[in-house]
């Protein structure tokens, strides 16, 4: 047997860069396990500064309670937490971190550097970094406000393999930003501030009402969406369902505005995207995709968010019951803004025919009394068909029969589809137009 089949217990520092492996995967994985932890530790302000995407520099500060100079050597140490103390506290989480690894992983696969202060006091500051291969702490006096500032510089330099599959500049900041805007709207009472290469790019006040969270909306995702969108907020058995969906109508390509938070952590759940998806089924076309900005409250018992590292997906222990609660909230909220803009659509119709104007897809009084006793063409008498659904007493034709009238129409005029492939010469003293051939056509 060689020696590398013997059992070994991992170097701290290799064992540190296997579980960024999982962790980090690039700047915006840091961002968000760092900003996680400011949330944590109850800031009401965050602030997150780039350099080159996110490779170069990344720098989270906010002003929460702070970590005490004791406590400074294990906060960079695998499994080490303050959030929980046993199998209870794990099965009730209410922290959006609490595996004690973000890190301890971020430090072995870059330089990493962390200050903070419990006190008021300024000068009351520490900073605590990890040198050599044990990743031994070394906690030094630094002056810094009350609060937490974690420094990331060089990600992946000791990695190279990792590195490499970094992309461009922009591309990651493009990821950044989407992790920095999730987060901000997990929590609209806390202000937020991104910069990149020294430029602000989003400034965000706190809102404390439904003002200033439609404020942040707007801010992150566009005017149109909030002027598209539905507010609504219901509660039942437990389960408290609020944010806001947009009107079928208002529809994307892709799904790049849908953000669903359980007790304030962002998740991309499959029971959750079934139900929304069941909601939208008969009010969106095939291939569009809704938009949607929702938080959903529970019990922290009733979901396990240990599911994965990442802490992206979520297992809850009544799955059925949160699947009909969104359905049905969804789909009554949906039915009711239908319902309502079809009301509202046939009293636009009401006063336009009492005012003698044409409405949409309606010709208006003077054209009736023009073509009264006139014979309609067939093509003016039929409707079509828009939205590639039959309506009711309408018969489909399928793609089978339309084939095989074309066969038979070929069988028995097999020179129709020849002559008109084949460019006929211009009538004598005739343009060569195909109006002009037409009517040589027909004179002959």
């Amino acid at each position: 047997m060689s020696d590398n089949s013997h059992i070994r217990i991992l170097d701290p520092r290799l064992a540190n860069q296997i579980a960024a492996g999982e962790v980090v995967e690039r700047p915006s994985s840091v961002v968000k396990e760092l900003v996680e932890n400011a949330i944590d530790a109850g800031a009401r302000r965050v602030e997150v500064e780039l350099e080159s995407g996110g490779a170069r520099l990344i720098r989270v500060r906010d002003d929460g309670g702070g970590i005490d100079e004791d406590d400074l050597p294990l906060a960079l140490s695998r499994h080490a937490t303050s959030k929980i103390a046993s199998l209870e506290d794990l099965e009730g989480v209410a922290s959006l971190g609490f595996r004690g690894e973000a890190l301890a992983s971020i430090s072995s696969v870059s330089r990493l550097e962390l200050v903070s202060n419990t006190q008021d006091d300024p000068t009351g500051g520490w900073r605590v970094v990890v040198e050599g291969r044990r990743m031994e702490p070394r906690v030094t006096p630094s002056p810094h406000p009350r609060g937490t500032s974690v420094t990331v510089r060089d990600l992946f330099f000791n990695t190279p393999a990792r590195r490499k599959f970094l992309r461009t500049e922009k591309t990651e900041f493009g990821h950044v930003e989407e992790a920095f805007r999730r987060q901000a709207l997990s929590r609209l009472d806390v202000g937020w501030v991104l910069r990149h290469n020294q430029k602000t790019i989003h400034q965000l006040r706190p809102g404390g009402d439904l003002v200033g969270h439609e404020r942040r909306l707007q801010a992150l995702l566009g005017k149109g969406f909030l002027e598209n969108a539905l507010h609504l907020d219901l509660e039942t058995g437990g389960l408290r369902l609020w944010g806001w969906v947009g009107l079928p109508t208002h529809s994307r390509a892709q799904a790049d505005q849908q953000y669903f938070f359980v007790n304030g952590r962002v998740v991309r759940d499959r029971l959750v995207a079934h139900a929304i998806r069941q909601a939208y089924r008969d009010v969106l076309f095939h291939g569009r995709h809704p938009v949607f900005v929702l938080y959903l409250e529970v019990d922290p018992t009733v979901v396990d968010v240990n599911v994965h590292p990442t802490k992206h997906e979520v297992r809850f222990r009544d799955g059925r019951m949160v699947h009909d609660f969104l359905f049905s909230s969804l789909h009554r909220a949906l039915g009711e803004a239908r319902a309502g803009a079809s009301a509202g659509g046939e009293a636009e119709e009401d006063e336009a025919s009492e005012a003698g104007v044409a409405t949409p897809g309606e010709a208006s009084p003077q054209a009736n009394e023009v073509r009264e006793g006139t014979p309609q063409p067939a093509w003016q008498q039929q409707p079509m068909a828009l939205h590639g659904r039959a309506e009711q007493g309408e018969r489909k034709v399928s793609p089978d029969r339309v084939r095989a009238f074309m066969e038979g129409y070929r069988a028995l005029h097999p020179e129709h589809e020849e002559s008109l492939l084949t460019p006929q010469p211009a009538a004598p003293g005739a343009g060569g137009s195909a109006a002009d051939v037409a009517l040589a056509e027909r004179q002959a």
